[in-house]
C-alpha cells in the first residue's frame, strides 16, 4: 500500500506543476497581435 500511494502522490505532482505552468504562462505571457494576410487563388473561389 505505501508503494500505491507513493506513485498516485507523485502522478499527483506531477499534475500540480503541469497545472502551474499552465497558470504561469497564462498569467504572465501576453500574445502579440498581429495582422495576417493569406491569398487565395481565383480558380478556388469559382463553384
Amino acid at each position: 500500500m505505501p508503494t500505491l500511494f507513493r506513485y498516485i502522490m507523485i502522478c499527483c505532482l506531477i499534475a500540480a506543476a503541469i497545472y502551474g505552468a499552465m497558470v504561469a504562462l497564462v498569467t504572465f505571457v501576453e500574445p502579440r497581435p498581429r495582422q495576417v494576410t493569406i491569398p487565395v487563388p481565383l480558380e478556388q473561389t469559382r463553384p
